[in-house]
């Protein structure tokens, strides 16, 4: 099979590689589509995320729909769960399997993801596509379950206003899922024209960019009491987007960050946060959303599909990551068995 594998930053090579071989309570999948995230873009331009470094060359891509090949599910269209906690420690036990201190995650580490053709992967963690969903579509309901779980760890009241700093794809669906929750008032913060345009389609009553979101924008929308919101979304990665969430929202606010920064560090301004009295809660990855995420979008609750930008094929992959990097769109996907084209 082909796999296109992360060597150093900047360096993805295509290599021909033998076909994983399923173990037990695993099937092989036939890969049919990637999103490149985020995080991914940390590996490729950093050679590294966080406190992770590339020690070897890795396949990255966790954003991963397929079929499977062979065995009594042949022929099932799934969407991967990338992320496999070891199930066994205490804190398994409590239900926080995203929390894992063992936990192995698709294109991390030394865990292969999906940018290759074939993989072989827990039985328990393929989730049966609709035949609503597109493979694209599949491949979405992971940045979909990041922003479910973000979403959980806000706390959102009925009603509540919110803002969401950061509208990439999961700032996106952040917005949609404020509104299906009830948010009586969305306001989108992000420095891309396109990308503030995206937030209105996806339901922001109001777009601003970072220049413009000082304290007095806050003061004088509609439905903000002059308080500012209840709950502010940080997803960007920035600390200029954790300073303008903090200020966005009021005393006794909750802050929610989901942003993952460059340099492993995120600082701010803690007379800030400790005059209102903020909560702040940090999002790690996502915690048993794939049902839900699969149902939002088979009832056409969220439109994931409009999210696709540009598509690639595998031998393509090196482009795949220059236009995302460039952040022209919104969403870029590889298709390890499909040719690729701009999505329309």
């Amino acid at each position: 099979m082909r796999a296109a594998r992360l060597r150093k930053a900047g360096d993805i090579r295509l290599a021909d590689e033998p076909r994983p071989v399923p173990g037990s309570g695993e099937s092989l999948v036939r890969v049919t589509a990637v999103g490149l995230c985020g995080s991914d873009l940390h590996w490729y331009s950093e050679g590294g995320i966080g406190d992770a470094v590339l020690d070897e060359p890795l396949v990255v891509g966790h954003e991963i729909a397929g079929v499977v090949e062979g065995g009594p599910r042949h022929g099932t269209r799934v969407a991967v769960d990338p992320a496999i906690p070891c199930g066994r420690c205490a804190v398994c036990a409590t239900g926080y399997g995203n929390l894992c201190p063992d936990v192995r995650f698709a294109g991390h580490g030394t865990l292969d993801g999906g940018l290759r053709e074939f993989l072989a992967w827990p039985d328990e963690l393929l989730h049966p596509l609709p035949d609503a969903l597109s493979d694209s579509d599949g491949a979405m309901l992971e940045p979909l379950g990041v922003a479910i779980h973000a979403v959980d760890l806000g706390h959102l009241g009925l009603g509540a206003p919110v803002a969401v700093v950061g509208c990439g794809p999961i700032g996106l669906l952040v917005v949609r899922l404020a509104r299906l929750a009830g948010a009586s008032v969305v306001v989108a913060v992000d420095p891309l024209p396109h990308r503030r345009a995206a937030a209105l389609r996806f339901g922001a009553g109001h777009a601003l960019s970072p220049e413009d979101a000082g304290p007095a924008a806050w003061a004088g929308i509609d439905g903000l009491d002059g308080l500012g919101v209840r709950v502010a979304f940080e997803v960007a990665g920035v600390d200029d987007a954790v300073r303008v969430a903090m200020t966005a929202v009021r005393p006794g606010g909750r802050v929610v960050l989901a942003g993952i920064p460059d340099d492993d560090r995120i600082s701010f301004s803690a007379s800030l946060a400790r005059r209102k009295g903020l909560t702040l809660a940090l999002v790690r990855r996502m915690n048993l959303t794939y049902p839900r995420a699969i149902r939002l979008v088979a009832g056409g609750s969220v439109d994931v599909s409009s999210l696709v930008t540009e598509r690639f094929p595998l031998e393509a992959t090196a482009d795949a990551f220059a236009a995302a990097v460039k952040r022209r769109g919104l969403k870029v996907v590889v298709e390890p068995h499909g040719r690729g084209s701009d999505a329309p």
